[in-house]
């Protein structure tokens, strides 16, 4: 006799300092559903300090709303400066103390992992992660480029734990 598929509720997310992308994907047996998604997007004026609380802010309530039971995350691979380096880190910062906040799991996800799992190659254009995003989840539009993003991330988790998330357990892996 086999357990029941338990289902999983993942905040899957893209950081960036104007335009974070998130979404939360349930995934059940074999069957996976994207519940919501979206951008946080920060004006330009905005010092880098108001976007910081203004993404953990955001992301806290998404997380209230829909109960994920882990955080997945793209991490930041090559940088063209320091200075952005050094923003990316801190808008993942916020990222990750939204989620710890409220207990979730982490779990970090390289870009070509992420374009991968979404695309089936690790070097894909926007537009196509997009597009695959729309089809696989069987959305009614295409999202926005980083929200797309945010749910590739979420599916290269369930792909990287598809295992463990049929029966309802996750290992960490940040």
């Amino acid at each position: 006799m086999s357990t029941p598929a338990v289902p999983v509720r993942i905040l899957a997310v893209d950081p960036a300092l104007r335009n974070t992308g998130w979404a939360v994907l349930q995934h059940e047996g074999r069957t996976t559903t994207a519940l919501a998604y979206g951008v946080i997007q920060n004006h330009a004026k905005l010092l880098t300090s108001g976007c910081l609380v203004a993404i953990r802010e955001q992301l806290s309530e998404v997380i209230k709303k829909f109960g994920p039971t882990s955080c997945a995350i793209e991490s930041t691979i090559f940088v063209q400066s320091y200075k952005t380096a050094i923003t990316l880190g801190s808008v993942r910062g916020a990222v990750l103390i939204a989620a710890a906040e409220h207990g979730l799991p982490i779990y970090d996800y390289a870009p070509r992992e992420v374009k991968q799992a979404a695309v089936g190659k690790g070097a894909a254009a926007k537009e196509q992660v997009a597009f695959m995003m729309r089809s696989m989840l069987r959305l009614r539009e295409t999202p926005p480029s980083d929200a797309a993003d945010a749910l590739a991330v979420g599916l290269a988790h369930i792909q990287a734990t598809a295992g463990a998330l049929s029966v309802g357990r996750e290992r960490e892996r940040a």
